[in-house]
């Protein structure tokens, strides 16, 4: 602090601008300060300790803006709107949601080049973006497999049923066709997504499944000649030279014989569990509810009575939100800008169902 202290009395008195950095730069830290708390208090064991050291770091960041303030400090400084928004959805929608917004928040900071802050704290926040990442990640990897087939099936829903509604409203097809149409979408939909997500998962998983070691062979272990040694061609199978395999097999099986494990001769390569894949029925399942439920969605103004044009803007107003937001919250699961990526499945989704209004307009005629 006192290094700090004789380097604040030593600088020029700050600009307007560089006042008013410093003070979104505090109200940031304690923002960050504040939500790895909170987060930390949902974990246990090491990960909550590693969170309660981002948070020690957090205030440390925090201590050295205020000395650089002094009374400039107050009032208070808010954390942008935004930012707080991000942060009261994502706590109360789940640890990944938390962990995913800090990591962008950690890998877009602003000090990276500001002449104000010091290049140690810079290096500080990329690390702390590296290991909210390694935290996060087994959270994604549960949640992959489900959390695939449950946007896919959405957006596939959304997309799709939008696309034929507005194909057969634009040819002048009554409200009662456009109805049918749309049942038929979601019906037909649903099922061929559950389909093709069951035989996508359960062939992965059986591909996997064909590459794990089979146990059963250490019941052949202790009948191994220890002068010739086949089990170092497991370990020359999975990428060894020679001599390097010759080396570990001899190790395992003396371990083995000593009464230890031969874990790592049996590890697969290359190989991660089933959690990054999910159940076969699970995706299944969660494939037909989204997609049906995605589908629904540009139907409902029909069904409840809108005709003709009106009731294809309302549907594509639906279904604009609806895509919105299911790009958006891939953007904060995936790290990446959730407005952009809100804006681009909004996009993809309503460009194809100009193709199809406009080929129904063309077919009509």
């Amino acid at each position: 602090m006192e290094t700090q202290s004789s380097q604040t009395t030593e600088r020029p008195e700050p600009t307007r601008e560089q006042i008013r950095r410093w003070r979104r730069y505090l109200a940031d830290e304690r923002h960050e300060a504040d939500t790895y708390r909170a987060l930390a208090r949902k974990y246990t064991g090491e990960e909550r300790r590693i969170l309660e050291r981002l948070v020690d770091a957090e205030e440390r960041h925090e201590s050295y803006w205020l000395a650089l303030l002094g009374e400039r400090a107050l009032p208070e400084p808010r954390t942008a709107w935004s930012t707080r928004l991000l942060s009261t959805l994502a706590l109360n929608f789940g640890s990944i949601f938390t962990l995913a917004m800090m990591q962008r928040t950690e890998q877009r900071s602003g000090y990276d080049g500001d002449e104000d802050a010091p290049d140690t704290m810079a290096a500080d926040e990329h690390v702390h973006g590296e290991v909210v990442r390694a935290l996060a990640a087994k959270s994604r990897s549960r949640l992959s497999g489900m959390f695939r087939a449950a946007v896919f099936g959405m957006n596939d829903g959304l997309v799709s049923n939008l696309a034929l509604i507005m194909g057969i409203a634009a040819s002048g097809a009554s409200n009662a066709f456009v109805i049918l149409a749309g049942l038929s979408g979601l019906l037909a939909g649903a099922l061929s997504m559950a389909a093709g997500e069951f035989i996508s998962v359960r062939s992965q998983r059986e591909l996997l499944e064909a590459s794990t070691p089979d146990v059963s062979a250490y019941h052949y272990f202790p009948a191994l000649d220890v002068n010739a040694n086949e089990l170092a061609l497991i370990y020359r199978a999975r990428g060894m030279d020679e001599e390097k395999a010759q080396r570990a097999a001899d190790e395992s099986l003396r371990r083995f014989k000593n009464g230890g494990l031969l874990d790592d001769a049996l590890a697969p390569a290359g190989y991660s569990d089933f959690e990054e894949i999910g159940s076969a029925f699970g995706a299944t399942i969660a494939s037909f509810c989204f997609f049906a439920s995605g589908a629904l969605l540009p139907l409902l103004p029909f069904l409840f009575g809108a005709e003709g044009v009106f009731g294809m803007v309302i549907s594509a107003v639906v279904v604009s939100v609806a895509l919105f937001v299911t790009g958006s919250i891939v953007g904060i699961l995936s790290g990446q800008p959730p407005f952009w990526r809100g804006v681009r499945q909004l996009l993809i989704g309503l460009s194809a169902a100009a193709v199809t209004y406009l080929l129904g307009i063309l077919f009509g005629a």
